[in-house]
C-alpha cells in the first residue's frame, strides 16, 4: 500500500501493479480498491499499464475530512495523477465516472477518459430516485443505520428490487464490504444529484473535457443506464460509445471484456 496526500491533508491510500502508461482506476459507490472486481482489473491490466487503484475518501485506507464536498474528491484524483507522474488515462466506474467526469471538465491532465456506465437518468419515465434522496441517505448515516441506508441507496437510488438487499445480507462476506463503505453513500449521492431527474443532460457542462473519451454500456444493463449512457455520448466533444455484451456492472464485473476494451482504447 502507498499513499498521496490531497490538498486538503487528507491522506489517499492506493495500490500500484504492473509497467507502463499510467492508468487510475475510480471505483463506484459500494465499492474501494480491495473490492475483488476492482483488483481483478487492475492485475488484467498490470501487463501493459502502470495501475492505480486507489480507495476514494472515506473508504479503505483513505482518511476524510469531517464534512464532504465535491471539489475535494476532484483534488484527491488530481492527487493521485500527480503521483502517477502528472498525467494518465483514468477509468471510472458508475458514480465513479461521474468523478472522474467532473475532474476531466475541471481541469485535471487526463489524456484519455472511459466512463463506464454513469448512473444518469434522462428519461422521464424511468426510474428517479426520491427529490430527498441525499438528505434522507444522509440522514440515515448520521442515525448509524446504515443496513437502512444500503437498502435506500439500492432500492430508491438505483431502483433494484427489495429482494436484492435482502439477498446480500445473507452474504456474509458480501454484507461486511458493504457494511463497511456504507457511510461514504451520501458522499455518491451528492455526485449524482442533478443527474437523475429523468431531464436531459446539459449540453454545456463538460465542453470543456475535450481528452478522448470512450462510454461503456453493456446491452444487457438496464435501459435507463443505457439511455444515460446514449445521452451523455451525445454531448461530450470527443467521445465514443461502445455498447457490448459483458459490459455492464449491476452484478459482478466481467473484467476479461472489460479490460479488453480499455486496452483497445487506451
Amino acid at each position: 500500500m502507498y499513499t498521496v496526500t490531497s490538498k486538503d491533508g487528507t491522506k489517499i491510500a492506493y495500490d500500484k501493479v504492473g509497467q507502463g502508461p499510467s492508468l487510475i482506476l475510480v471505483a463506484g459507490a459500494f465499492s474501494y480498491r480491495k473490492f475483488p472486481g476492482q483488483v481483478q482489473l487492475a492485475n488484467r491490466l498490470s501487463a501493459q499499464y502502470t495501475v492505480y487503484n486507489y480507495d476514494r475518501r472515506g473508504r479503505g485506507d483513505s482518511g476524510d475530512a469531517s464534512s464532504y464536498d465535491i471539489a475535494r474528491e476532484i483534488e484527491d484524483l488530481e492527487a493521485m495523477i500527480e503521483e502517477a507522474g502528472g498525467s494518465a488515462y483514468v477509468w471510472g466506474l458508475s458514480s465513479g465516472a461521474v468523478l472522474a467526469l467532473q475532474a476531466a471538465a475541471s481541469g485535471a491532465k487526463i489524456t484519455k477518459l472511459a466512463l463506464h456506465e454513469p448512473p444518469f437518468v434522462v428519461d422521464a419515465a424511468g426510474h428517479k430516485p426520491p427529490s430527498d434522496f441525499v438528505r434522507h441517505v444522509t440522514e440515515l448515516i448520521a442515525a448509524n443505520r446504515r443496513a437502512d441506508a444500503i437498502k435506500y441507496f439500492m432500492t430508491q437510488g438505483m431502483g433494484a428490487p427489495s429482494f436484492v438487499a435482502l439477498i446480500m445480507r445473507l452474504m456474509p462476506g458480501v454484507w461486511s464490504n458493504l457494511m463497511a463503505v456504507a457511510h461514504t453513500l451520501p458522499y455518491d449521492a451528492a455526485l449524482l444529484k442533478g443527474y437523475m431527474d429523468g431531464r436531459p443532460l446539459p449540453t454545456d457542462l463538460w465542453t470543456t473535457a475535450t481528452m478522448p473519451t470512450i462510454i461503456l454500456e453493456g446491452t444487457e444493463s438496464p435501459v435507463q443506464l443505457r439511455h444515460g449512457a446514449k445521452a451523455l455520448a451525445g454531448v461530450l466533444p470527443n467521445v465514443q460509445l461502445r455498447s457490448k455484451k459483458g459490459l455492464g456492472h449491476t452484478k459482478k464485473l466481467n473484467t476479461e471484456i472489460i479490460a479488453a476494451e480499455l486496452t483497445a482504447f487506451f
